[in-house]
């Protein structure tokens, strides 16, 4: 099991940007490692992932072009940097930790789709709060 500790959420106004944070123990070397997100009364979505192999990237169609994942290996941190936040982005954001699984088309890859099987660890969760 990995841990995870997320961070970096908090309140911010329409069009403003907000980086959150997933530090992880445990060995993450060949994970998807990624951020889901929950807003009450809804189903918790997948919103990106990085495949900690190669670097590739997956967005949510909502987030893309808004936001971005990264990952600095030798911190074993993840970042999620999100600009252009609307009020839609409020939520409970989740780093992940997932096992990857190659997904032929239309994904053609080892993180997507988004959803959240094969899950070896998740966050506490960080508030995300967006103001109109």
């Amino acid at each position: 099991q990995v841990q995870l500790v997320d961070s970096g959420g908090g309140s911010v106004q329409a069009g403003g940007s907000l980086t959150l944070s997933c530090a992880a123990s445990g060995y993450t070397g060949g994970s998807c490692m990624g951020w889901f997100r929950q807003a009450p009364g809804k189903e918790r979505e997948g919103v990106a992932a990085i495949y900690a192999v190669d670097g590739n990237t997956y967005y949510a169609d909502s987030v893309k072009g808004r936001f971005t994942i990264s990952r600095d290996n030798a911190k074993k941190t993840v970042y999620l940097l999100m600009n252009s936040l609307e009020p839609e982005d409020t939520a409970m954001y989740y780093c992940a930790a997932r096992a990857p699984l190659w997904v032929g088309p239309p994904h053609f890859s080892y993180c997507a789709p988004l959803i959240d099987t094969r899950i070896t660890g998740w966050g506490q969760g960080t508030q995300v709060t967006v103001s109109s």
